[in-house]
């Protein structure tokens, strides 16, 4: 038992272990992201509410059922017949149909049919600024956690000075001053990490929120990443109106309109019905029935002023999109071309940063270091040394983070899959 008992709770702690290390890839927080965040799934509500309505488009307009005294005297003695009179008055039973025009039918159901597709790129649209929000915090995540390890293994090393000192100091081989100040930039490496640690745990509040899942399961991330190349990247407005949905919106929000403008002038072609009215006759009448064929004239002069105002408003609007169109191909290709110069001047400044700078860094701090521990050296060489050193690790994370981010903003503006 003591054994059994023991086994349950180990597997207990090492599922909580699993539980605590789950690592999300960004392909899986993507993922997750587009199947539940409700953003999304409110432009899908809205998406199939608009189908569904657009099934009802070809229905005709309900029937009109009229009952009621027709040509009736207000003397209710005429009603009946007599010896002089073979009665008078009638009651009526009618029954109206409006036949709408086929045309008409067929120009609203386009319009409705269609409606749902404006909406469906807005939300590939959404979809795409959310894509680059979570990029953009998934990254800024990965360099945190570079940072936290820099901190974490100057940490160890200003430890090792620390106590070096507090040996040596006793010998009277190192300084008061020189001790105090590794002191110092001990605790703010370790205010560093306090606060890097707080903004790991807001990204991972972000990635949550967006995910639509408890903001305080605990994650990590894959800390893999890759840098893309865009030098050849087509930055044209043909290649972008096919690629933004923003734009693809607007285009079919013009197609929405030229129904719209069908639709209208389809309103203006006549429409036939049909009315059928029975007569009971009272005293010794006949039975009588009254057979009309009606139509509406949509298109006289006084009738179709609304129509016509509706259709030039469209063409208008239609005009303005386009210019909309032009604005947002224009601004994004402008955008995209800085942005890919930055890059790549960005990246020339990491290589340089990765190839040159840190490694002559490095051999500086070590060269200080074991001077220092040979006693031909000074510890505030050392500490600068390493302060420089600390300063470009940094600094070169901060680099790719400017590398990583404009690397989000181009795909954000071209859309990629």
């Amino acid at each position: 038992m003591i054994k059994s008992k023991y086994y349950f709770v180990l597997v207990l702690t090492l599922s909580c272990i699993t539980i605590k290390a789950q690592t999300l890839s960004l392909a899986e927080v993507l993922t997750n992201i587009k199947t539940n965040n409700p953003q999304l799934k409110m432009y899908d509500a809205d998406i199939q509410s608009m189908d569904a309505a657009a099934k009802g488009a070809k229905s005709w307009m309900a029937p009109q059922v009229s009952s009621g005294f027709f040509m009736t005297p207000y003397n209710i003695k005429m009603w009946k017949a007599d010896e002089m009179n073979p009665g008078m008055g009638n009651f009526m039973l009618g029954v109206t149909q409006m036949i709408p025009n086929a045309s008409k039918l067929k120009a609203d159901f386009n319009y409705m049919n269609t409606m749902s597709s404006v909406e469906a790129e807005n939300k590939n649209y959404t979809s795409n600024q959310l894509k680059a929000i979570a990029k953009t915090n998934y990254y800024q995540w990965l360099i945190l956690n570079k940072k936290v390890k820099i901190a974490n293994d100057n940490l160890l090393l200003l430890e090792y000075m620390i106590k070096s000192m507090e040996i040596r100091y006793q010998y009277n081989m190192d300084k008061l001053p020189t001790y105090y100040k590794a002191k110092s930039q001990y605790s703010i490496l370790e205010n560093m990490i306090v606060m890097l640690q707080n903004d790991i745990s807001q990204k991972r509040i972000m990635l949550n929120t967006l995910m639509a899942r408890d903001k305080n399961i605990a994650f990590e991330i894959d800390p893999t990443y890759k840098l893309n190349d865009f030098d050849f990247i087509k930055s044209d407005s043909t290649a972008l109106s096919q690629k933004r949905s923003d734009v693809k919106a607007i285009e079919k929000t013009i197609s929405l309109n030229q129904l719209k403008i069908a639709a209208e002038k389809a309103k203006l072609l006549p429409e036939f019905g049909v009315r059928y009215d029975h007569m009971f006759a009272f005293g010794e009448q006949p039975q009588q029935f009254s057979l009309m064929l009606m139509v509406n004239i949509p298109f006289a002069p006084w009738s179709s002023k609304m129509n016509k105002a509706n259709i030039n408003s469209f063409q208008i609007k239609n005009e303005s999109l386009n210019f909309q169109k032009q604005m947002i191909l224009n601004e994004a290709a402008g955008m995209i071309s800085g942005m890919n110069i930055e890059l790549t001047n960005l990246k020339k400044q990491y290589d340089i940063s990765e190839k040159n700078i840190i490694p002559a860094l490095r051999r500086n701090y070590d060269t200080a270091i074991i001077a220092w521990q040979n006693n031909t050296g000074d510890l505030f060489v050392v500490l600068d040394a390493w302060e420089a050193l600390n300063m470009a690790q940094m600094d070169v994370l901060d680099k790719l983070q400017s590398i990583l981010n404009t690397q989000v903003e181009i795909e954000k503006q071209l859309e990629t899959k």
